[in-house]
This record gives C-alpha cells, structure tokens and sequence, in this order.
C-alpha cells in the first residue's frame, strides 16, 4: 500500500463530473490502513502550461483510457484539507464530463492505474450511498456545487 501526504505547496487540479443518472462516476479514497474513507471524481494536477481543459481530457484519458466531452460549466474550489497530520491545499476546477467509452457507464466498477502504478477503484455513488456508508465526498465544498445531485 502507498503511503500519501499531500505535498506542502498549493496544488491546481481539475476533476471531470461524469454521470450515470444521478450517481457520479468517483474513485475510492483510503487511509493508511487501507479503509474506505470517501470518494473524488476522477482527475488530477495541471502540468505547467496546460489549460484546464487539456488537463482534464489528459487525466482521464491517463485513467479510464478513453476520451471526454466537457459539457458543464467550470466551477472552482479551493479545498484546504488535513491527511494524516499533514496539510493540503489545492485550487480545483470541475466540470461536468461525459465519456466517449459508453461501456464504462455500464460498469458498476471500473478498476484502474494511476500514473505511479497504484491500483485504483471507481464507482457510481449516489448521494444516499455516501450517506449510509458513512463516506466524505472530497474535495470538501464540492456537493454544494452539485445542482445536478439529487436523491
């Protein structure tokens, strides 16, 4: 299992917001001792020089291998956060995605690498998934720009 700390400078990062009805496609995010402890869309870092929206379809492209459609206004976060100890901050631009692989909307599970070989898990939450199972929806902020979420 990898160890993360965020790292201490700010961070800017895009998420895509893909749907399936009312539940948004989001990876599992986990503590140090392997426990599910939330979930975040699908996205990563802006390498210097990119726009937003290269970064987006880079990043999931890298992740699910397929290609996006940014079809949502951008909404931007500003998450500071504590990991472990450790603080993180990062400014986030997120929109609403929708993928050109359309069997990926049909898979309740979508196992997938991280550029550093880590072995990662998306799903479709609902919001009353979340809810139940105790689960944070990171970044922090994020579900009140989420006009699309319902129960």
């Amino acid at each position: 299992m990898t160890v993360w700390r965020p790292p201490q400078q700010i961070r800017v990062k895009v998420i895509g917001l893909a749907w399936r009805e009312n539940r948004l496609l989001a990876a599992e995010v986990e503590d140090d001792s392997g426990r599910i402890k939330g979930v975040r869309p699908l996205g990563g870092s802006i390498e210097f020089g990119e726009t937003r929206e290269q970064a987006l379809h880079r990043e999931i492209r890298e992740e699910l291998g397929t290609e996006i459609r940014i079809v949502g206004p951008w909404h931007v976060l500003e998450n500071i956060f504590e990991h472990h100890g450790s603080i993180g901050h990062e400014i986030i631009f997120a929109a609403d995605v929708e993928l050109a692989d359309q069997g990926l909307y049909e898979r309740d599970e979508i196992r997938y690498c991280e550029l550093d070989e880590t072995a990662a898990t998306a799903r479709w939450f609902g919001r009353d998934m979340l809810r139940d199972a105790g689960l944070d929806l990171y970044p922090t902020g994020l579900e009140t720009v989420l006009s699309r979420w319902r129960d």
